[in-house]
């Protein structure tokens, strides 16, 4: 997913969008086109075209002036969020590109700093390769600097240009999450929730937290987005996942982004109703040594304190398939002797059913932050809002052993 694939109807002519904010600060088409050096028919119909384009109206016309209505107004604070994000990137390489830069030319220059090809960004963006071009080479003339280096591998975006991307796209989420804001103030169900999810979330949290949230918002589209830690977090700093659910890490990953703690979560051994160990009243390390596992991939919080379990011992784990899946670990343990090293609430339901057998071994020292990475300053819509509040694992009812 990208966020030029995911453009709203408020994400047009940029120069419009700084006209609307001009006569939301002064209530006047005439002061509006004076600060703006256009005139007021100019003004006027930039007005008429955002009106047309969201199909409503967003202004109050009075005697006195213009003044925001609902509408207007939730339009104005996220068009200000993403001037703030767009503006100083802009100004970084030119003073005149925050009046002559357009949507389309910084589509394309999120395209192409992503796919690092004119031709790869043109088949994403759905247009012609030399219109691509054209439009990086007239933000490179107007910046006065190249924007991208040529080589025989592709093409690598400079500095600056990775800077104005990255800006790009916080600015565009911000337009999309307007159109969102739009229909909550006329009392209407629309946008969506897009949730990076570690295994824990996924098992545990989420279901219930969706079957809750859709008692009140059934239109609310929701995705689920999957993948290692790494791939999550890039997509939340680039505005592509509104935010991540799953074991927190210390210190925070980067300063960007901000973790907001739910609960604390151990680690259990579990392994097949039928393995050699499953009716033992007590094991040792020694003895988890000598069987295969399944564990989850190095550098994840999971499998630093599984390989401490076997610190400074004589025997270490031999065969191990590295998996964050449960359904994986469930199916293999069942017919073989594996163990699985897991988050005992994300086992609780296939112990619970007898899927899955926990060992009798005290792993309380192996308590781990879960909650929620957000970036920085994030701004969630009423929706995303209500979604996260059933997040807190307080508020939620207790999931049926049956």
């Amino acid at each position: 997913m990208t966020l030029i694939q995911t453009a709203s109807n408020v994400q047009h002519n940029l120069r419009h969008l700084r006209l609307f904010l001009a006569v939301v600060d002064t209530n006047s088409v005439t002061q509006a086109s004076a600060l703006s050096h256009l005139s007021q028919p100019a003004v006027t119909q930039a007005l008429a075209k955002i009106e047309r384009s969201l199909r409503t109206t967003v202004f109050t016309r009075t005697p006195r002036g213009l003044f925001a209505n609902a509408e207007g107004k939730a339009l104005a604070r996220r068009v200000r969020r993403a001037f703030d994000f767009l503006d100083p990137a802009l100004a970084e390489l030119s003073p005149r590109l925050k009046m002559v830069a357009t949507t389309s030319q910084l589509e394309a220059l999120v395209a192409v700093s992503e796919a690092g090809n004119f031709t790869l960004a043109a088949r994403q963006l759905g247009l012609a390769q030399p219109t691509v071009h054209r439009a990086i080479t007239q933000l490179e003339d107007e910046a006065g600097k190249p924007l991208f280096e040529r080589t025989s591998y592709g093409i690598i975006a400079s500095r600056a240009a990775l800077a104005l991307a990255q800006a790009a796209r916080l600015a565009f989420t911000e337009l999309v999450q307007a159109e969102t804001d739009l229909a909550e103030a006329r009392s209407e169900e629309k946008g969506r929730i897009v949730i990076g999810a570690m295994p824990l979330a996924r098992s545990f949290l989420l279901p219930r937290a969706i079957a809750e949230f859709r008692k009140t918002r059934p239109k609310i589209a929701i995705r689920i987005v999957e993948g290692p830690y790494s791939d999550l977090l890039s997509g939340l700093r680039r505005g592509e996942i509104d935010f991540l659910i799953g074991a927190l890490r210390e210190p925070a990953p980067i300063g960007d982004v901000e973790q907001r703690f739910l609960f604390n979560d151990t680690l259990v051994v579990v392994s097949g109703s039928g393995h050699p160990l499953a009716q033992r009243q007590s094991v040792t390390i020694n003895e988890l040594a000598a069987y295969p596992w399944v564990v989850a991939q190095h550098g994840t919080p999971i499998r630093q304190h599984f390989d401490a379990l076997f610190d400074d011992r004589p025997h270490q784990p031999a065969s191990i398939v590295e998996s964050s899946s449960l359904i994986l670990m469930r199916e293999l343990l069942s017919c073989t002797d594996h163990l699985g090293c897991i988050s005992v609430r994300q086992a609780q339901a296939e112990i619970a059913r007898g899927l899955l057998k926990a060992l009798p071994l005290d792993l309380c020292h192996t308590a781990r932050p879960i909650g929620l990475t957000l970036r920085v300053n994030w701004a969630p819509t009423s929706a995303q809002e209500h979604f996260i509040s059933l997040l807190d694992d307080r508020s939620l009812p207790e999931e049926s052993d049956h």
